[in-house]
């Protein structure tokens, strides 16, 4: 036992000694995030967030950083460049919390892929023996999933032994404990773990191992049955858009990007296996699947075209528009060259990720932001709002174009271009927006800016509508011996039924998939379907704006041991929910039959 303890500490002593400033990155994320979680909703939290949020991206920063060294040399340069870069990326997160909007999401998530991408290929650069790029990427993915594993029952276990010692002992520990124990086991915990399992780093990640069988599992009988499901729905949905020659749903582009970030997946965990003998399976894929990118990605060109040529772009359109092209480049790369490395796939992607952070003009938040200041102009111009280049609100202005205006003026208020306000709104509109929006916590101007409107024309409703009546009128209960009144609410299932004699009498009404139930039930094995008598009911009146009055709304259904008739007060239906039907104020007249006394 002590030898396994000395074994233990001996391991994690090296991991201190190899990898101290990641350790000291994940120290300081860890308590980054539990003092947030402390502290939520001071003035200090969001200071505390943004360290958090640089020292998670330092750690796998600096692991990159320690890896190139431990191929070329140069730790301390390295480190000492990668905190600097971190240092810069601090201050170029806002100061306020009010100012963190979602086109931060937008520099952060591509700075994470770009780091997580280094570690992938940095200690490779100029290296040409692939099998050991690939040993390396093979290595840190079982890694990452062990990880995984060990982090969630270690957090698990943790926190379950937390709240058995709250209960058993009553020591009514603060609820805040579990969320602070479980973000430093999430961070420091997962981060320690992987360094664990990442020993001397470099050399023993890249040294050549057999192939491991689970991966060739995984890869034939889980990832390439799911390609062919997806291949199999895009190609049937590809030919459906020819043959009703119309343009691609924006929905679909995302699914082609699944497909093709699983297959090229698939294509790496299998690479050790393609030149060897018998894997037929595994050259037939690897020749056959860039060839079955090309239509799917111009069908992505069109699907995301048709979107940014309809609304301009914006950010995540510009990273869908970046991801085809990028997997247009790999597919040709693939294609034309027979000898073509897999370092190509992630030093293609970093670079133009890199690009769309860094390039003037051309980088993502540059061109979504003149892209909605050009679409802004041109929905002020065709609606004739500009007067002497100022928007008169006192026009007509049909109601979603409202929507749309303050929409884009809310884009570029939160991208910190306030030049469209200035540009756009008078003197007294100005101060009111200003006066309305001084002191909030967050940046958000769509609601005043619609509200500025004075003219809004509503937007028609094209569907149809029915609402049929009962106008007021006594009913004969002679002959009933009760009275019950409807619930008009869903009603999933018997447990509000009514107890006559014994028996159960209920009024089910429940989505079942896409249609609806209504039914009245008595126990279990007796029902009477209500919705052929209101289907044909409504059927005898055309569809109008204005309320129908209807004579009666009732009908009679006969049970073994009972006669119940059935009131409706009124009754709707509306084509905006189709196989959908409500009533109010209905009633029950229970009659028992002679034979159930």
């Amino acid at each position: 036992m002590k030898g396994k303890l000395r074994e233990v500490w001996a391991l994690a002593d090296d991991t201190l000694f190899r990898y101290p400033l990641i350790i000291a990155m994940a120290v300081t994320a860890a308590a980054s995030a539990a003092t947030a979680i402390e502290i939520g909703g001071s003035s200090n939290s969001f200071r505390v967030t943004k360290l958090m949020l640089v020292s998670c991206l330092g750690i796998s920063l600096l692991f990159s950083a320690r890896m190139l060294s431990q191929r070329i040399g140069k730790g301390s340069l390295l480190e000492m460049a990668a905190l600097v870069l971190l240092s810069g990326y601090y201050f170029i997160l806002p100061e306020k919390e009010r100012d963190f909007t979602e086109m931060y999401a937008f520099i952060l998530i591509p700075s994470f892929v770009l780091s997580h991408l280094l570690v992938s290929f940095t200690a490779f650069m100029g290296k040409a023996n692939e099998i050991q790029f690939w040993q390396f990427n093979k290595n840190l993915f079982i890694n990452l999933f062990q990880t995984a594993v060990f982090t969630g029952v270690l957090a698990g276990g943790v926190m379950l032994a937390i709240l058995a010692v709250d209960k058993l002992f009553d020591l009514e520990l603060d609820e805040l404990l579990y969320p602070k124990t479980f973000a430093v086991l999430a961070i420091f915990g997962s981060c320690f773990i992987f360094l664990l399992f990442s020993g001397r780093g470099l050399s023993q990640l890249e040294q050549d191992a057999k192939y491991p069988q689970v991966l060739k599992f995984f890869t034939q009988y889980v990832l390439i049955p799911l390609l062919l499901i997806y291949l199999v729905i895009l190609y049937f949905y590809s030919a459906k858009i020819v043959i009703n020659w119309e343009l691609p749903r924006g929905w679909v582009s995302y699914l082609i990007i699944a497909y093709a970030v699983v297959g090229i997946l698939a294509l790496l965990l299998v690479f050790p296996l393609k030149n060897e003998g018998g894997k037929s399976w595994v050259k037939t894929f690897s020749s056959v699947f860039y060839y079955t990118l090309v239509p799917l990605i111009v069908l992505l060109f069109t699907a995301i075209f048709t979107r940014i040529l309809e609304y301009g772009y914006t950010e995540p359109r510009y990273y869908v528009l970046l991801i085809a092209v990028w997997l247009t480049s790999v597919a040709v790369y693939f294609i034309i060259f027979k000898k073509a490395g897999i370092l190509f796939i992630p030093i293609s992607l970093f670079v133009l990720i890199f690009l769309s952070l860094t390039l003037p003009y051309f980088n993502a938040l540059a061109v979504s932001k003149r892209s909605q200041q050009n679409e802004l102009a041109q929905l002020l111009a065709s609606n004739q709002l500009l007067v002497k280049g100022k928007i008169d609100f006192s026009r007509q202005i049909p109601s979603k174009q409202v929507s749309e205006i303050a929409d884009k003026f809310n884009f570029l208020y939160q991208r910190k271009d306030e030049t469209a306000l200035k540009k756009y709104l008078d003197g007294p509109h100005l101060r009111i927006l200003n006066k309305s929006t001084a002191g909030k916590s967050y940046r958000d101007i769509s609601g005043p800016i619609a509200g500025f409107f004075k003219n809004v024309k509503p937007e028609l409703n094209t569907f149809r509508r029915w609402e049929i009546y009962a106008p007021a009128q006594p009913y004969s209960t002679e002959g009933y011996q009760y009275v019950v009144k409807l619930n008009s609410f869903e009603n999933q299932n018997e447990t509000e039924a009514l107890q006559v004699n014994g028996d159960r009498i209920s009024l089910i009404n429940r989505r079942d998939r896409k249609r609806q139930v209504l039914e009245l039930k008595v126990n279990s094995d007796e029902s009477f379907d209500l919705l052929p008598f209101i289907k044909g009911i409504m059927a005898r009146h055309p569809a109008q704006k204005e309320r129908i009055p209807v004579g009666d709304i009732s009908t009679v259904a006969d049970f073994k041991n009972y006669r119940i008739k059935i009131i409706f007060g009124g009754i709707i239906y509306d084509e905006a929910n189709p196989n959908q039907y409500y009533f109010s104020d209905g009633f029950l007249l229970i009659k028992e039959k002679e034979n159930s006394k």
